[in-house]
């Protein structure tokens, strides 16, 4: 890249800590180079599980992008299956990368199916419709839930790697040859849980990161011209407006 890029990497929920900690993988994962700034939202869940505190937390960050003062070149949605990547492409021009679609992309182009394991099990139905929607759904041989919270995977790193490892080897007994975790909290964890399965484990946060650069550096932003042409900024809201959101939508406006 001619000039250094800036991403935001955003946390879905509110737990500072694991923000910090995602923020410090996008930066190992990163070129030299990139600036790595990583947010989140200043509402909402401490983690997000499942569809209420998903839709939520959608909103939460995308206020938490459109709040944020400075330029920035790239957005990467930290949350795994979480609601809000459609309508944060409709709200900035920079490029927007989900990791939930980054990770089962890059697994795509290192294998035929991939599995994801993921938090709990309320979070599955959350992936089903991002993968979906993503048009990768077809490849997928499963989504298994590890049963580890996302508030208890740095409180408990010994029995987090013990479950995730169960379930990798649940979703490669369905037919999996790539394995994808499933929650920006995992990241870090892809290295070790490659060397005991013997077969590729895709980081969704690295994944994200990656392509986000790639974008930059093609000089590509979202298209305006179909469904995430911006919304009507004049158009009036009725009651209290979530954070910044409501008054800062209009300046997304051409």
């Amino acid at each position: 890249m001619s000039t250094a890029a800036t991403i935001l990497v955003v946390n879905c929920n509110t737990d500072e800590a694991m923000t910090s900690a995602i923020a410090a993988i996008a930066r190992d994962a990163a070129r030299d180079g990139t600036r790595i700034v990583g947010i989140g939202p200043s509402w909402g869940p401490r983690s997000a599980e499942g569809y209420l505190e998903s839709f939520a937390t959608a909103v939460a960050t995308i206020d938490a992008v459109l709040a944020y003062a400075h330029p920035f070149d790239a957005v990467v949605m930290a949350g795994y299956g979480e609601h809000g990547r459609e309508g944060m492409r409709q709200a900035v021009r920079q490029p927007v990368v989900d990791i939930t679609e980054a990770s089962a992309y890059v697994a795509c182009l290192v294998g035929h199916r991939f599995g994801v394991v993921t938090t709990v099990s309320s979070a599955i139905a959350g992936i089903e419709d991002s993968l979906r929607n993503a048009g990768v759904h077809d490849r997928c041989a499963g989504i298994v839930a590890s049963d580890v919270a996302v508030s208890h995977i740095t409180d408990e790193p010994e029995s987090t790697r013990s479950a995730l490892l169960q379930a990798a080897r649940a979703v490669v007994a369905r037919g999996a040859d790539v394995v994808v975790l499933g929650c920006a909290g995992f990241a870090g964890l892809d290295d070790e849980l490659e060397k005991a399965l013997g077969l590729p484990v895709i980081d969704g946060v690295a994944s994200a990161v990656a392509l986000a650069e790639s974008l930059v550096a093609l000089g590509k932003r979202t298209s305006k011209a179909g469904p995430y042409a911006p919304s009507d900024g004049t158009k009036p809201w009725l009651g209290a407006r979530p954070g910044r959101l409501g008054e800062l939508l209009p300046r997304t406006a051409p």
